[in-house]
């Protein structure tokens, strides 16, 4: 069955079914990550976009279980230059293809990727449509009532994923000694939870709609805004909740929660052209020559302008290639933020951002 990944402006990139069939409107963003695209997928922070790999072989390593990133994959359609029919792991449990139908995934693969990727980065992410069962007769009628509806939605789009990402209450207990920790779960990795249980925490995920009455009657020893999807109708009302407690509670942003710690503190937020998603971004301090890579998967930064003149906040890293800012903390305010995603250096091992954010709780 043919498919068809077409962009807003009319450009458009064919190639062949290989999951549910159908039609999926969302952003198009690029991933350029080697490996890790079961994670990527299932990121919740990726719920509404069409997703892009830039590497032109998917699936030769398999699916388990335990590389879930969250409970389902978020992304409307998915978008691959070739998917390997077999895979080698020894701790795969089903092939990719397998993986795309239980989640009813519209995707496209054998699709011109390195192109697509030059437009994106010429003209920056755009709102596209994923279609399956183009015909060849007509075909251009066709590209041309996509592109339609692509601009008919754009025109009443709406944002309202973390209403359905966080839904309820969930506690996880490590140590019943060990510090507890309340988090605004926006769509919290289980990687980062996995890492917090080996530190020994006790852990409350709470719904995005959490009061801040609710959070201190927990009684936490800090408090976690996780990582999530960008530009969403719900992050106004938890800005206003976490302006109520920075400086009352030690408080960790990540990614999505680091930009609404930035509009607490009564910062903006600026889009770049082409979002930060990937593994490899290099960060550094300014007063040292040690620079560190990270997974990032983000379309905003703060925007430094909005926060010039805060001595009480400290800009502790920034990005390599474009100096936009990767970590802020303070200590008067109890907090540390990430833009990028602290993820484990290897097996087992814990990030420090972790380590650092357990010590400002002490």
């Amino acid at each position: 069955m043919t498919g068809v990944l077409v962009l807003e402006d009319g450009t458009y990139f064919e190639g062949i079914s290989i999951g549910k069939a159908g039609e999926r409107i969302g952003e198009v963003v690029l991933n350029t990550a080697v490996v890790g695209y079961q994670e990527i997928m299932t990121d919740p922070a990726n719920a509404g976009k069409i997703l892009v790999f830039t590497y032109p072989l998917i699936g030769n390593y398999g699916v388990a279980r335990k590389f879930s990133e969250s409970r389902k994959c978020w992304i409307e359609a998915l978008v691959i230059r070739e998917e390997s029919k077999t895979y080698s792991n020894w701790q795969a449990e089903e092939t990719f293809n397998n993986f795309l139908n239980k989640e009813r995934l519209v995707a496209v693969s054998e699709v011109d990727t390195r192109t697509l990727a030059v437009r994106v980065r010429d003209y920056g992410e755009m709102l596209g449509i994923v279609s399956t069962a183009v015909p060849l007769a007509g075909k251009e009628r066709k590209i041309g009532d996509l592109v339609k509806r692509v601009k008919d939605y754009k025109k009443h789009m709406k944002r309202n994923f973390i209403t359905n990402i966080s839904r309820e209450i969930t506690e996880i207990k490590s140590n019943n000694s060990g510090p507890k920790i309340a988090i605004i779960d926006l769509g919290m990795s289980n990687s980062f939870v996995k890492q917090l249980k080996t530190l020994g925490c006790n852990l409350t995920l709470l719904p995005y709609n959490t009061d801040q009455e609710k959070i201190l009657g927990l009684n936490p020893d800090g408090l976690i805004i996780s990582n999530g999807p960008e530009e969403d109708e719900a992050i106004s009302g938890i800005v206003e909740v976490v302006k109520k407690l920075i400086g009352k509670i030690p408080i960790l942003g990540i990614s999505l929660g680091h930009e609404i710690m930035a509009l607490a503190l009564g910062g903006r937020l600026k889009r770049l052209k082409i979002g930060h998603r990937g593994v490899n971004y290099p960060v550094k301090s300014s007063s040292s020559h040690k620079g560190d890579i990270t997974v990032q998967n983000h379309s905003f930064v703060v925007d430094e302008e909005s926060i010039k003149g805060r001595d009480d906040i400290k800009i502790t890293l920034r990005n390599v290639n474009d100096d936009s800012i990767e970590e802020m903390e303070s200590g008067p305010l109890k907090f540390i933020s990430t833009q990028y995603y602290p993820v484990s250096p290897g097996f087992d091992e814990i990030n420090v951002v972790f380590k650092r954010f357990l010590e400002l709780m002490k």
